[in-house]
């Protein structure tokens, strides 16, 4: 109940103390505006490591359990030797299944690098073989020794020399958007302590005054909290609302477009636009108040 009091009387304020604030000026502005502008960035960094995240999972998932059997053999040959490494594959343990592709699933691997009309028909392309693994996945050192031995033309891909590097990417890419928030949080903060101390030094005799009629530094650095929290409160507000607003504008997850396209926030992580405000409520608290206390110290 003591804490909630305390909130309470926190958002009310004292008349009073807030005398010592200035209500107006490019401390407001300054403070407004910069907290506007790091929401609206942190919305961004946000979208962006949490699209990283999903990106990384889904590769992750995806790509652990495929991997690809490619045959290259004359064409009077081609259907014997998939059948042949077809039939490999099911009587090997831990492959779920394996199917051979077909000419238009091939045509549209290559179509984002040779276009749709690629003649595939006049060219001597591989055949390609999709193996999806079990949960305990397969021995690929002996599959590939059968193989060798069965089918002279197939070559077992794993996708481990891609996969790596891939995953690793996005999770790179994930820790710099967290990163970018902390940065943006320190900014926001050194921005705030700014206006905080221009403000301050601006009402030093103010404060002045207030000390000889018995104000202590605490009821006065009470003041100038509350009202650098509730300018950071509501300029970040805005700038998250802004920044919500742009991130609808973007184009929608797509196959097509890949990454691109899929930087909005999906489902329940919406809600995680709501703490960015208070976010920068609790950085102006903490930022005013160790600026007031450092100034007022200065001003004794």
């Amino acid at each position: 109940m003591s804490a909630l009091r305390s909130v309470i009387d926190f958002a009310i304020g004292d008349a009073q103390a807030e005398k010592a604030v200035p209500p107006t000026g490019f401390t407001v502005r300054l403070t407004v505006f910069s907290a506007a502008a790091m929401a609206f960035l942190v919305v961004f960094a946000l979208a962006l490591s949490l699209a990283a995240g999903r990106l990384a999972d889904r590769w992750s998932d995806e790509l652990a359990r495929s991997a690809t059997v490619r045959i290259s053999a004359p064409v009077e040959q081609m259907a014997a030797q998939t059948e042949a490494a077809l039939n490999v594959l099911r009587t090997t343990e831990g492959v779920e299944s394996a199917r051979a592709l077909t000419l238009e699933e091939q045509r549209e691997l290559l179509a984002p690098w040779f276009g749709p009309e690629l003649p595939l028909d006049a060219l001597p392309l591989p055949q390609m073989i999709e193996v999806i693994e079990t949960a305990s996945g397969f021995d690929g050192d002996g599959l590939r020794l059968r193989l060798a031995g069965e089918v002279p033309g197939a070559v077992l891909d794993n996708h481990a020399r891609w996969r790596g590097p891939l995953v690793s990417a996005a999770s790179s890419l994930r820790l710099l958007g967290w990163v970018s928030i902390i940065l943006i949080a320190f900014a926001t903060g050194a921005m705030i302590t700014l206006a905080a101390n221009a403000a301050l030094a601006a009402n030093a005799q103010v404060i002045a005054v207030m000390r000889l009629v018995g104000a202590r530094d605490s009821y006065i650095a009470q003041a100038f909290m509350r009202r650098f929290t509730l300018r950071a409160l509501a300029g970040a507000a805005a700038g998250t609302v802004f920044g919500a607003l742009a991130l609808l504008l973007l184009p929608s997850a797509s196959e097509e477009g890949g990454f691109l396209t899929g930087l909005g926030l999906q489902g329940a992580h919406w809600l995680l636009l709501i703490l960015i405000p208070i976010f920068a409520a609790v950085v102006a608290f903490l930022a005013t108040r160790l600026a007031a206390h450092n100034t007022l110290r200065s001003l004794t």
